[in-house]
């Protein structure tokens, strides 16, 4: 249920439900990882949100439904950002509607390979009327 709430209904379709595995905290009994097969899939951070890794950002990606979490970047710096650097609004062609400040977003290359997952910082509506900076945030380049 996590999961259609945070990325869009139907987007958890596309995961082996039955095969996940959680780690808790010690602590507080918290779920803290969320795992498919010894994969990192996400982290859960303690607003309740998930923190995608790329491994999960393309088991998600699966889900035409998931697109509305996506940015697609220009040809010519996909190297940068599957190294782990942030990307820049004036790189993206294109942006799904469900991109929000704070929200995890996958970012894609032209060919809509996922090469990194991060946190957006501007909204959909921002990058699409051109402001100016840094719209995403990465958090797990595929190269890292």
């Amino acid at each position: 249920m996590t999961i259609d709430y945070l990325f869009g209904q139907n987007v958890s379709r596309s995961l082996p439900l039955d095969r996940l595995t959680f780690t808790y905290s010690k602590k507080t009994g918290g779920m803290r990882r969320v795992y498919l097969e010894g994969k990192l899939l996400a982290t859960v951070r303690p607003d309740g949100g998930l923190a995608l890794t790329v491994y999960g950002a393309e088991l998600l990606s699966k889900s035409q439904d998931f697109s509305s979490n996506c940015v697609v970047v220009q040809e010519g710096v996909e190297d940068f950002i599957m190294k782990g650097r942030s990307v820049f609004s004036k790189h993206i062609v294109a942006c799904g509607d469900r991109v929000r400040p704070a929200s995890d977003v996958a970012v894609l290359d032209s060919k809509g390979k996922v090469i990194a997952a991060g946190k957006a910082l501007l909204s959909a509506k921002m990058i699409r009327e051109g402001v100016n900076g840094v719209a995403v945030k990465v958090r797990h380049g595929r190269l890292e």
